[in-house]
């Protein structure tokens, strides 16, 4: 590992440093609050002549993803990024690359969803597009930022995986925010990540045709083969990530953990409330003395698509209460990444599934405080009290029933 520098950069320039390594073709992008810092640095690093790419200034960002569709057709490493409504008016096109197999790499600063309207984080706009076929990952810093940039391309143009990839970085908390981070040498860039080549790019001499209708007889099998190579991603997720740390000294993992030995309650989040997360956890421990919050640990997600359903079922499987948070609302139905924790949780053997406990918090930006993380532990300790209560009461009540019963039947004997 060569020597690397470390550096004041806000989240959005940490982003485009990373896209500057990257060496991509083509950068295509419509601006909106936070996410308009990091196209405006690329767009000074092509006029300045720092980075080498063709700047498409589009009038929305529909336009966007779809002049990146036809840029990764034809062989071009690309990147765009949006943000809440932005995210939402792209919609209608993220499907295709993941359909196409099209490793478009994107970074999200994640905004509120209107109405009302919000330029502030929180993750609706993320969990909107949870089912788009692209392989998510979460920061939770500005380093983070900028190492899974840099491994969203790496994984996506792998020939096994050819995907889109997206990384979610939380806006104005991380976009708008300088911290220090290590820059790595270019070259180790160059060699971790090497020149791009679509094995299947457009060739003029060669015409194809991309994304054709499909009637009925045909439609279900190309989602099957879609879903079945998703699913494959995985295993190249985790070589990417741990060739990463081999080059570059940090390791990722889909699910990580954070003083989870021996912890009976635990924490789950996403994004940058996760470091807040953990004062609260040292707070705890330091506090609980011989109760259940001294043993309180995180748990993080990092990988969001595809679901790391091993590594966190792992995880949880010795906890007794989880905890889980949610920046966003699932209309109806609550917290979304809940109740996907319960759905990954479902078929477990009933010892290895701890209460799970939601809380939904952070929305439209609002600060999510340490004494708030610590409030919903106590109360979800405070509940698995409550109902560990009431099983001794209803077996009491049993009890009770067969005691009488025997009795009953002892009386009908001396009768007869």
């Amino acid at each position: 590992m060569k020597k690397q520098k470390r550096v004041g950069l806000e989240g959005s320039f940490a982003v485009a440093e990373a896209v500057r390594m990257a060496n991509a073709d083509v950068i295509s992008a419509y601006p909106i609050t936070p996410q308009t810092h990091i196209v405006e640095r690329l767009s000074e690093m092509v006029a300045d002549r720092e980075l080498d790419a063709e700047f498409i200034c589009v009038e929305s960002e529909h336009s966007a993803m779809s002049a990146c569709v036809g840029a990764s057709a034809a062989g071009a490493r690309v990147f765009t990024c949006s943000a809440g409504q932005g995210l939402e008016l792209m919609h209608e096109v993220l499907y295709i690359p993941s359909s196409m197999r099209l490793p478009v790499v994107a970074v999200v600063a994640n905004r509120a969803l209107s109405a009302p309207l919000s330029v502030w984080c929180d993750h609706s706009d993320a969990m909107a597009v949870r089912d788009i076929g692209w392989i998510q990952m979460f920061a939770e810093n500005n380093q983070q930022a900028f190492d899974l940039t840099l491994c969203a391309y790496r994984v996506a143009e792998d020939r096994e995986v050819l995907f889109p990839a997206m990384v979610h970085i939380d806006g104005f908390y991380l976009s708008h925010v300088i911290e220090d981070l290590v820059l790595p040498d270019e070259e180790e860039v160059a060699g971790f990540l090497p020149d791009y080549e679509h094995p299947f790019a457009l060739d003029p001499a060669k015409p194809v045709s991309m994304g054709c209708y499909a009637p009925p007889f045909i439609y279900p099998e190309t989602k099957k083969a879609q879903v079945v190579a998703f699913e494959g991603t995985r295993p190249k997720i985790l070589e990417v990530w741990k060739e990463f740390g081999e080059v570059f000294g940090r390791d990722y993992a889909p699910v990580e953990e954070y003083k989870m030995e021996g912890a009976r309650v635990a924490l789950l989040t996403m994004g940058s409330c996760s470091e807040t997360a953990m004062l609260a956890v040292d707070e705890l421990r330091a506090e609980g003395g011989d109760g259940a919050e001294a043993t309180t640990g995180l748990v993080r997600l990092r990988l969001w698509r595809p679901f790391p359903f091993k590594e966190f079922r792992e995880a949880v499987k010795d906890l007794e209460v989880l905890v889980v948070l949610d920046r966003a609302v699932s209309f109806g139905m609550g917290g979304p990444v809940c109740s996907e924790v319960r759905s990954a949780l479902y078929g477990c053997e009933e010892a290895e599934r701890p209460k799970i406990v939601s809380f939904i918090a952070g929305l439209g930006g609002r600060d999510i405080r340490v004494e708030e993380f610590k409030f919903m532990i106590r109360q979800a300790l405070k509940e698995k009290a409550e109902e560990k209560a009431e099983e001794k009461a209803e077996e009491k009540a049993e009890e009770k029933a067969e005691r009488g019963e025997e009795i009953e039947a002892e009386m009908i004997g001396v009768r007869e």
